[in-house]
């Protein structure tokens, strides 16, 4: 008699070692059917079981292996057969009885017992099918989800890096393969296109890491044919090409790292248009996704080939992935003319106040470095405070346009570095060269009359009389030009003694045509009054509303959902807590976290400058000096400006 072996490959025979029972009476008839028979002691020495098996079991050996691991061998696809009488009292109830496939009574002829096996092969056989039947549609089932899960993962990613990694990573999972690379088609500088080495990943060599390098896009490397033909590339070893192949395989990476590259799956990446974008090249497909080849030998003796059906599986996720790559690229391309927009914004406003050139800069690096500090809070008021990458970009966009509507600001009101516009000065300093003119006139006046009148007599004591008062006159004349010019200095806090500026507004002095007039006229006397900074009231309204301007500006722009938050964080930074700031009037916790961070920053750089030419710069104590005076007085945020100190962030504005 012949067993039946449907599936083309023999099947062991595994004995429990009993006493009752051993193979010797039907070892002839296995061997004459090249079946092997062994003895074992425990199950999980042959599962699971990678060859048709059928189990010969004792009554007895029951207990011992246990009902539960007699049901598992059965749903691993071994026949079982049980030496018993069917309905021996003898067997447990608890047996189920769908796990035996044979009941053979002992002592048994050797016809019946091979009769018993042979029915435990056939059943072996159906329970095989059924279980890789069912392991098929699963893992099918399993890879679709992963296809679509991995498709759904891919769209989202906005890191480059990341992405490509996601690729490879997802590419090499739904093919089993241990290694892979992923390759972009870029142009050099040579104007050549080439396929540019990004990533490489290894489960065997999880360390590996490669240089840049590029190959070029024709035939005599794998990538490149996937690359210059658009077809998969499925070699079964690399290190036996077929004959006349164009590619060669370069093995200098195999040899320094101790590696087998066999099998390789090298699939073009193209594009919606069909253009390819990109190569993946896939390396040593693995029985098992979570098998590590333990040195070039075994790869060498288990690597797979990748059969159709992978190739199908790897052409889908590398049409996914090529619409990714160029999503990515796309919104890459679109950040950075974002970028230049926003560089060009703001070298617009610098180029109307080139005073202010690199404060939107600092100001910007200042606050995303305490939005950085107070993510790395792990206690204080800071402790559950956490900025994403987008919130710390939208910050930073926030921090360089926070001033743009200055372009909407008078140029002489927005670069003004006294209290008077220069012209304006130079009016009253032609008026104290007139009048010290007319003083001097008229001393010499004063003394040619006499000489006409009364000759030499007399004339030394008078004209030194009249020099005397030419002298006190053009003293005090110089005092008036000196308190001019000294109230004409703004200052960073509100000071200043304006005593002499109300003298020098009852100064009158004749025009030429007789006419009196004030040395000082009422809109100079307001402005030179101006107790800190250099803009007079109706200046200092027209100033103030650079923010609205910025917030009308950044308001039209169609900010993306993670940048939408840039026109409120820039609008309120002259906001103050106790609601005395604007343009809103703003308080407490209607102000966002994000502005009173930029607030701090914003005036910390107004005080350290160098480059303003209405103030000298302030060294770093006293700024953090006036800052935390704000702070006591409940302007400004007193746990952001110590964050600001303590982690000195100010060392950031310092840098650029």
């Amino acid at each position: 008699m012949t067993f039946d072996r449907r599936e083309g490959s023999a099947a062991p025979i595994l004995l429990l070692h009993t006493p009752r029972w051993r193979p010797g009476p039907i070892a002839g008839a296995l061997a004459a059917e090249q079946v092997e028979a062994r003895e074992i002691e425990h199950l999980g020495d042959v599962l699971p079981a990678e060859r048709p098996t059928v189990l010969v079991i004792d009554l007895p050996d029951l207990e011992r292996i246990g009902i539960p691991a007699l049901t598992a061998a059965a749903d691993a696809g071994l026949g079982i057969v049980l030496l018993s009488e069917p309905d021996s009292a003898d067997v447990p109830e608890r047996v189920p009885t769908h796990i035996i496939s044979a009941y053979v009574a002992p002592p048994a002829a050797t016809r019946q017992l091979l009769i018993g096996i042979r029915a435990a092969f056939r059943e072996a056989a159906a329970r095989r099918a059924t279980r890789d039947a069912v392991a098929e549609t699963f893992d099918r089932s399993t890879e679709v989800t992963d296809l679509t899960e991995t498709g759904i993962r891919l769209l989202t990613e906005r890191d480059h890096d990341a992405l490509l990694a996601l690729i490879l990573t997802h590419a090499r999972r739904v093919t089993r393969a241990d290694a892979g690379s992923l390759y972009l088609v870029e142009t050099d500088e040579a104007g050549e296109r080439r396929l540019a080495f990004k990533v490489t990943q290894n489960d065997s060599l999880p360390n590996i890491q490669l240089g840049a390098f590029s190959v070029p896009i024709d035939a005599s490397s794998l990538a490149g044919y996937a690359a210059s033909t658009g077809e998969p590339l499925v070699v079964d070893d690399v290190y036996r090409l077929p004959p006349g192949a164009p590619y060669v395989f370069n093995r200098t990476f195999d040899e320094r790292a101790g590696y087998r590259t066999k099998s390789v799956l090298s699939i073009p990446m193209p594009n919606n248009l069909g253009d390819i974008i990109g190569v993946l090249q896939l390396i040593n497909r693995k029985p098992d996704r979570h098998m590590v080849f333990t040195s070039a030998d075994d790869a060498a003796r288990r690597a797979q080939p990748f059969d159709n059906r992978t190739v199908g599986l790897a052409r889908a996720l590398a049409g996914q992935a090529a619409v990714s790559i160029e999503n990515n690229q796309l919104y890459d391309a679109i950040e950075r003319l974002f970028e230049g927009f926003v560089r060009a914004a703001v070298t617009a406003i610098e180029q109307r106040d080139p005073a202010t050139s690199g404060h939107s800069e600092r100001v910007a690096q200042m606050t995303c470095g305490l939005a950085a500090a107070a993510d790395r809070a792990s206690s204080g008021v800071f402790a559950r405070v956490r900025f994403s990458a987008e919130q710390l970009r939208e910050l930073r966009y926030a921090g360089l346009l926070h001033d743009f509507g200055k372009v909407g600001v008078r140029e002489q009101v927005l670069v003004k570095a006294k209290k008077l516009y220069p012209e304006g000065l130079a009016l009253v300093e032609q008026r104290y060269a007139y009048l010290v003119r007319t003083a001097e006139l008229a001393e010499a006046t004063e003394r040619a009359n006499y000489l006409e009148l009364h000759g030499r007599a007399g004339y030394d004591a008078l004209a030194a009389a009249a020099r005397s008062r030419l002298d006190a006159e053009l003293a005090r004349l110089r005092q008036f030009l000196d308190a001019v010019h000294h109230a004409n200095e703004p200052t960073i806090l509100p000071e200043g003694d304006f005593a002499r500026l109300a003298e020098l507004a009852t100064t009158r002095f004749e025009a030429l045509d007789g006419t009196p007039l004030a040395f000082l006229t009422g809109p100079e006397i307001r402005s030179l009054s101006v107790r800190q900074g250099s803009l007079d009231e109706d200046e200092w309204v027209e100033m103030r509303r650079h923010v609205t301007h910025t917030f009308g500006f950044l308001s039209n722009i169609p900010w993306t959902k993670e940048l939408q938050g840039i026109p409120a964080i820039a609008h309120g930074h002259h906001e103050k807590l106790d609601g005395s700031g604007y343009p809103s009037g703003l308080a407490g916790s209607s102000i966002p976290l994000q502005t009173r961070m930029m607030t701090v920053s914003d005036i910390y750089d107004a005080l350290t400058a160098a480059d303003r030419p209405y103030k000298r710069s302030v060294p770093l104590e006293r700024a953090l000096d006036v800052l935390r005076d704000e702070a006591r007085q409940g302007r400004i945020d007193a746990d952001v400006l110590e964050l600001f100190v303590d982690a000195r962030v100010f060392d950031a504005g310092r840098r650029i």
